[in-house]
């Protein structure tokens, strides 16, 4: 088929004609862009002392054309409000777009970052386009989701203990969401500047709550990278408000170049010294995940008596795990081989339907362990956390060197109403008789606990918790604390 013979065939289906949506859209367009028109040359005849007769007859005509514009879009097709928000949320992350690319020209972030950046406005775009406001939530969400990669890196470290791919997508990721972070907060200005005056204001009220709630989203996810690498993300921003500062001052030097105020050779120097500085700030922070981990320890309030070389042996000894929101860290009726410390991060441990928090600074497992007995507890992670496992025999030892950590186990016990004996601290602890002793408390412990729930209706009660396993039989158990508040445990 020939290009005339196509052109007829366009033309007859209606396929070079805008749709009735488009028609609509571009009339109101138009009489909105005219508006403008109107004040800016206004503002300028007024600057500029014009003569007012001239002045006021372009303005009569210009008004005419202003006024023809206007009865176009009130006798167009009524957009609906519906249409209205697809097509501001596609205009508001076409001017995310915008700003990705005109940080990167400026040299405020790497190419590589720009990329995925570009990638995340392009499927949110398309998104939106196909699917309307949902559509560009549940895009923003998927930019912001960790992915199998990131799962991958997190199984790898936690259970191979190879690091380097976690810390670098970690990089990665808090690259995106502090740069993220300085780019959404522009998008308000966007709204009130175009979208409102095309739009209305209840479209444009609700485009500012959908960037509110995006915006809350991304520094929720920013701030769980915070707590598990504390430090990394301030150095990033450190990085990224000194690049733009070097952008600022090179765009200063060049306006001063052009007004004649210094000379080519001078602008010439000031440019090698701001490569030479922007130079230095090409390399991204490395995150190091061992000196994180002797960090760690180092914070850690119950391992605060300890000198500086039981430290450093403890770090050594202790495993790093991390975990995101939503995980189970330790199962019902598992079998308990280490305790767990809580870095960052919150847990929710279930025993008995009763349900509790623990946070940064406790530990969970503790009780299973010395017991000698299986887990009646579950532990799900509910923040992303960093947690510090060590195993039976070291946690034993750390029992006699450690004061506040054995206040912190009977602390513990004293909340969930189990009596510790003494002599688990001792050089015998964990002896047969003394486990049994203990397992036989806290099995009566749970058994009030499980009394106390109301059964489901048209099931027979719960018959209580299951015996105790012997300690000759028995391994090491991993139960979650149930005393204080929230703690995150990882599979160990």
């Amino acid at each position: 088929m020939q290009g005339t013979s196509l052109r007829r065939v366009i033309a007859w289906l209606g396929l070079d004609k805008l749709s009735p949506l488009d028609t609509a859209l571009g009339n109101q367009v138009i009489a909105v862009a005219l508006q403008t028109v109107r004040e800016g040359v206004a503002e300028t005849a007024r600057d500029f002392g014009l003569n007012r007769d001239i002045v006021r007859d372009e303005a009569k005509r210009f008004g005419e054309r202003l006024d023809t514009a206007v009865r176009r879009a009130d006798g167009t097709e009524e957009i609906q409000d519906r249409d209205r928000i697809t097509l501001g949320l596609v205009a508001l992350a076409g001017r995310e777009r915008d700003l990705i690319l005109e940080e990167f020209r400026q040299q405020v972030i790497p190419p590589e970052l720009a990329e995925r950046l570009l990638a995340g406005a392009d499927r949110i775009i398309e998104a939106t386009r196909a699917g309307g406001r949902s559509a560009y939530r549940s895009a923003a969400r998927i930019n912001l989701a960790t992915g199998w990669r990131y799962r991958l890196a997190e199984g790898l470290h936690n259970r191979a203990g190879l690091g380097r791919p976690l810390a670098r997508l970690t990089e990665d990721r808090f690259e995106m969401l502090v740069t993220l972070g300085m780019i959404l907060p522009q998008l308000h200005g966007f709204i009130n500047d175009r979208i409102r005056r095309i739009h209305g204001r209840r479209v444009a009220d609700l485009l500012h709550e959908l960037l509110d709630r995006r915006a809350e989203e991304t520094q929720k996810e920013l701030e769980g990278l915070r707590l598990q690498f504390p430090g990394y993300a301030e150095m990033l921003e450190r990085r990224l408000i000194r690049r733009t500062t070097l952008q600022l001052e090179e765009r200063e030097y060049d306006a001063l170049t052009e007004d004649g105020l210094i000379g080519p050779e001078l602008r010439a120097t000031l440019g090698d010294e701001i490569a030479r500085r922007r130079g230095t700030l090409a390399a991204r922070p490395t995150l190091d995940l061992k000196l994180q981990k002797s960090d760690l320890v180092a914070q850690f309030p119950l391992f605060s008596d300890l000198d500086e070389s039981s430290r450093r042996m403890l770090a050594k000894r202790l495993r790093t795990i991390y975990v995101p929101p939503g995980e189970v860290i330790l199962h019902r009726d598992g079998i308990p081989r280490q305790v767990w410390f809580i870095a960052s991060g919150a847990v929710e441990t279930v025993t008995a339907g009763t349900r509790h928090r623990l946070g940064r600074g406790e530990m969970f497992g503790q009780l299973a362990l010395l017991a000698r007995m299986r887990r009646r507890t579950q532990v799900v992670a509910i923040t992303h956390c960093t947690l510090l496992a060590l195993d039976e025999a070291r946690f034993r030892k750390l029992l006699e060197k450690s004061a506040p950590l054995r206040g912190a186990v009977l602390e513990s016990a004293a909340r969930r109403g189990v009596k510790l004996d003494p002599a688990l601290f001792a050089s015998a602890a964990g002896a047969p008789a003394t486990a049994a002793a203990l397992a036989a408390t806290v099995a009566e412990v749970e058994a009030q606990e499980l009394a106390s729930e109301p059964a489901p209706e048209g099931l027979p009660p719960d018959p209580g918790p299951a015996e105790p396993q012997p300690a000759a039989t028995a391994a090491p158990a991993d139960a979650a604390e149930a005393g204080s508040e929230p703690l995150s445990a990882a599979r160990g």
